[in-house]
């Protein structure tokens, strides 16, 4: 679904990617950790066309973001994506159903007869009818992300990106957004691609597992792979050691 071919990216004189190579199978969810400032939102960006790699090439769903000739042609190919912010990233001045509704306005450019039926479809498969015109500042945060989960999956894209899903969040709201990734994906088929920090937890969403660390993927496989690595960089993030190749910045 997804193909990163040698894909490096430097900021002047840092190197954040190396000639980083991954797929992203369909309907597969791959979590892509590592500890922070390793680059893993740097290639969730360069997924998205947000930024451009200094050499290789991404693919979505065979047709290359990367060589798209225009914005125009970007946004063709991201239509496919979804994305999930840290923050769930609503917009504060429209309510929960504006905010669903938005995509559907402003970039499919729907009229009010597709878009109602649509909205209200999707408040009702997340469970979001009761706080349908609350706006984003009255509700909770594990409900902010349900409705950016509900935002994401309006447009039906074949694709979900998830950036740091629980950053900030205490245990218990934590779990609840766990469970929503997991619930939709059995509901609604997608590709996942969730960009973290946080083991094992992760684990429960993912059927594969990519560490980023020194710009390279230095480990991928299944999540048992990753539990179960003799690797001293794979198993020292896993257990929160101080003392390994990971130097603490």
């Amino acid at each position: 679904m997804i193909s990163v071919r040698n894909v490096s990216k430097s900021f002047g004189a840092q190197a954040v990617l190396r000639k980083v190579n991954l797929e992203i199978l369909p309907g597969k969810t791959t979590a892509v950790v590592g500890p922070s400032g390793v680059g893993k939102s740097v290639l969730l960006k360069l997924i998205m066309g947000i930024l451009e790699p200094d050499e290789g090439e991404i693919l979505i769903g065979g047709r290359s973001i990367t060589k798209a000739r225009s914005e125009a042609e970007k946004n063709d190919i991201r239509a496919s994506l979804g994305v999930l912010f840290q923050s769930a990233a609503l917009f504060d001045s429209l309510t929960v159903y504006d905010n669903i509704a938005f995509a559907l306005r402003e970039r499919l450019f729907l009229g009010e007869r597709e878009v109602h039926p649509r909205v209200c479809d999707m408040l009702s498969a997340l469970s979001l009818e009761e706080v349908a015109f609350l706006l984003p500042q009255q509700i909770s945060m594990a409900t902010r992300k349900r409705v950016g989960m509900a935002r994401s999956l309006v447009t039906e894209p074949k694709v979900l990106l998830f950036d740091e899903p629980n950053t900030g969040l205490d245990p218990l709201t934590g779990q609840e957004v766990y469970d929503l990734i997991r619930e939709s994906k059995e509901k609604w088929g997608f590709t996942g691609v969730v960009i973290s920090h946080e083991l094992p937890e992760v684990f429960q969403v993912s059927d594969r597992v990519a560490m980023i660390l020194g710009g390279r993927i230095i480990m991928e496989g299944s999540p048992d792979d990753l539990l179960n690595s003799t690797e001293p960089a794979v198993f020292q993030f896993l257990h929160g050691r101080t003392d390994g190749p990971i130097k603490i910045q």
